[in-house]
């Protein structure tokens, strides 16, 4: 007896070395695997407008850091107001490096919108965030202690991070210009192919995407000459480069500056393909986690966790490649706001008029993706005119691409597609785009090899059944490869998970690896082109032990919310927990040589 309570100690204590080995990855002793020796709560604090160089813009609230910056873990660093880096700068953020987002001054009781802080990269400028697996980059809120306790119920505490660059988008100025200083109509033309960024108040050049397309004197720039600060028959760039972002993680932020007009996680505007975005987690986000403004950038290694509105949201013509994206709605109760996983637009509904068949499309290329929703079936109040469905895939305002391999899970919609063009006229529309018997026969919306999973409506057409044709339901089914599954019944796989989001405590988790694998058999298989990896299964995990691609640094591990996604060495029976039953499997084997 003596023999075995010394071994149950030793258990118990090796499983809190275990916990603190984890804890300490994401949290206060950030950095420790990369030489960042001082804990996150030992370290002084810089306020980045206090930095070398640092020059206001006027009517931005915020200022240039001129001369660019390096910032290392041995401080902490303050986003206390929009920091913009300017074009021919470059920010070097150093791995185990935090960041804090400043909640704005309060009017009248409340946080100052216009004056949220956040982090801009302008077009010609950079952004270099390497962190790595074991040693992540942390931007968050200034309250979060990093100890994991901060409530994931902290939503839009601070901006976000935007990536500006000089991609294409399809602006047009006639039907989506001019951008109104502090409007909340939704246009975003300062000129043809020059963007203002959604929820800033300032037509300033540092807030635009983009360039000025328009011929001199066009009066699709708005006049005779071009905005200020811009140049007239200017040419995109889709290999622009706005630096590199891996490993970062983003937590707490997505001011919302009016319905319709919020600054997301991670913002990218016209950003082009020579920029690096992989491993990027998006937490607690109160807008949409990443929206794409047009743009050619690739992403991959992607995760969204308890934000709401969309996960991914794209429009403006956005044509870049995705691959292992993996997200999970925040709980289902009546006062989230909880929109969809996609949200796939072409023209952001702001341009009117004609059917606009020569305009750019969205045409992404996804693969290998893993949403979980929360089954929620009816919109917040209030923000309608924001949130316009609750569906794994919204695919709307004349949106192609190309969506494989991936499983949704627990939606009220699966596919959702848009056949009314209400002022518009023609037949662009994404259900017309994606439908091969009733369609334009252009079929450049295709969405094949999919899972889904407790969708009360897998198939729907203007949030509706009642327009479906049976062509459309052998399409989805038949012809596209798609399964649906009934309830949470999919072998190895489950959605559910229960979460206190004031002590972030997890009472039950999800585990989103179905395990048999499944069955890419007559589909198309991610291409080994040097960004696209092959993996020869739908979701965004492989269900062979050690291939999964979340490390020690996720949030989701360091809370403990997700099953069967790391690799644990001390969970022997792959629960996703390490107790006792771990030990009862090892006893039997302690003493043994492993030779």
């Amino acid at each position: 007896m003596k023999t075995k309570k010394r071994i149950s100690k030793l258990f118990a204590t090796s499983i809190m070395a275990v916990a603190s080995v984890a804890s300490s990855y994401g949290q206060s002793n950030l950095g420790s695997a990369c030489g960042c020796t001082t804990p996150v709560a030992s370290r002084p604090s810089v306020l980045l407008s206090s930095l070398t160089g640092f020059t206001v813009v006027t009517g931005a609230n915020g200022g240039e850091l001129t001369a660019g910056a390096v910032l290392t873990c041995a401080n902490n660093y303050i986003i206390d107001q929009k920091i913009y880096i300017p074009a021919g700068q470059t920010l070097t953020i150093n791995p185990g490096t935090v960041l804090k987002g400043r909640i704005a001054p309060l009017v009248s009781g409340a946080p100052d919108p216009t004056k949220a802080a956040a982090l801009i990269i302008e077009r010609g400028g950079k952004i270099m965030a390497e962190g790595s697996a074991d040693c992540q980059i942390v931007f968050t809120a200034e309250a979060d202690n990093l100890d994991g306790t901060f409530p994931i119920a902290n939503k839009g505490q601070w901006g976000g991070v935007l990536l500006l660059g000089k991609a294409t988008n399809n602006l047009l100025m006639a039907g989506n210009g001019p951008f109104v200083v502090g409007g909340t109509s939704g246009k975003l033309a300062a000129a043809d192919g020059l963007g203002v960024i959604e929820g800033f108040a300032t037509s300033i050049p540092q807030d635009r995407y983009g360039v000025c397309t328009a011929a001199s004197g066009s009066t699709g720039a708005g006049g005779a000459t071009p905005p200020a600060g811009e140049l007239f028959s200017q040419v995109f760039d889709d290999n622009d480069n706005s630096g590199v972002m891996k490993y970062v993680s983003i937590r707490h932020a997505g001011a919302i500056l009016s319905v319709g007009a919020e600054i997301n996680g991670l913002t990218l505007g016209s950003v082009g393909r020579g920029t690096t975005i992989e491993h990027i987690e998006i937490v607690s986000c109160a807008d949409d986690n990443i929206e794409f403004f047009g743009g050619t950038v690739n992403v991959k290694y992607i995760t969204t966790l308890f934000g709401n509105d969309d996960m991914f949201d794209w429009d403006l013509g956005w044509s870049g490649k995705a691959q292992f994206l993996f997200g999970m709605k925040t709980d289902n109760t009546a006062s989230v706001d909880s929109d969809n996983g996609f949200e796939a637009d072409s023209d952001d509904k702001k341009i009117i008029g004609a059917s606009n068949t020569t305009l750019r499309r969205s045409t992404p290329l996804i693969y290998n993706v893993t949403l979980l929703g929360n089954e929620k079936s009816t919109l917040l109040t209030g923000t309608a005119g924001d949130n316009s469905s609750l569906a794994a895939i919204n695919a709307k305002e004349l949106t192609g691409g190309e969506i494989y391999n991936s499983v949704f899970a627990n939606f009220k919609n699966g596919l959702n597609l848009v056949q009314a063009l209400g002022t518009r006229t023609g037949s662009s529309e994404a259900y017309h785009n994606w439908s091969s018997t009733l369609g334009n026969g252009t079929q450049i919306l295709k969405v094949k090899c999919n899972t889904f999973v407790n969708c009360t409506t897998p198939l729907s057409v203007d949030n509706s059944t009642a327009a479906i044709v049976s062509a459309d339901n052998t399409q989805f089914t038949t012809t596209d490869l798609n399964v649906i599954v009934a309830g949470n019944t999919l072998p190895g796989f489950d959605y559910s998970f229960a979460v206190n989001n004031t002590t972030n405590v997890f009472s039950a988790k999800n585990d989103p690896v179905p395990n048999p694998a499944l069955t890419v058999a007559g589909c198309p298989v991610a291409p080994a082109d040097g960004f696209f990896r092959v993996a020869n299964y739908r979701g965004a995990f492989s269900s062979i032990a050690g291939e999964n691609w979340l490390s020690d640094w996720s949030y989701s591990k360091v809370l403990g919310a997700t099953k069967g996604l790391i690799s644990c060495p001390t969970d022997l029976d792959k629960d996703g927990d390490t107790d006792v039953d771990d030990f009862q499997i090892f006893a039997p084997a302690f003493n043994t040589s492993c030779n």
